[in-house]
């Protein structure tokens, strides 16, 4: 680990991403195999199959709604803020120990900050874009 130095809390951030990223991947995988489960085994036992039943059990999972919420944009853009400030926080204490650590680890908490406060500011641009349309004003 000491030969990565200071961007062994990057790497560790990256890593993160992509093991959750491959979970998520992988648990999709996973309900899907379970819900065709009992039509694999009415085919291994020859039984006949209704066409309605594999038209519904074939179909993609309908979604209650597919627009974004903007409420859920701010809990993760204040979420995304708060990690940001964690960051630069542990990037004070990491450049006492190791001085050449002080900026790289403070880049990444002011990136994860301008990510936060893009996300509040799209949940804030959403809501105005739904309230012009509620009014029957054009959008943008």
């Amino acid at each position: 680990m000491q030969q990565f130095g200071p961007f062994a809390v990057g790497i560790a951030m990256f890593a993160f991403l992509a093991v959750a990223a491959v979970a998520g991947i992988v648990a999709d995988y996973k309900k899907r195999q379970i819900v065709l489960a009992p039509l694999r085994a009415a085919i291994e036992r020859g039984q006949p199959l209704d066409p309605a039943l594999v038209e519904r059990l074939m179909a993609p999972e309908p979604r209650e709604n597919d627009t974004i919420n903007p409420l859920h944009l701010k809990v993760g853009g204040i979420i995304t803020i708060a990690a940001g400030v964690g960051v630069a926080i542990l990037a004070y204490f990491l450049g006492l120990l190791e001085p050449s650590a002080l900026y790289p680890v403070l880049g990444v908490g002011v990136a994860a900050v301008c990510v936060g406060v893009g996300l509040i500011i799209a949940a804030g641009v959403m809501e105005r874009d739904a309230h012009s349309n509620k009014n029957g004003t054009a959008g943008g």
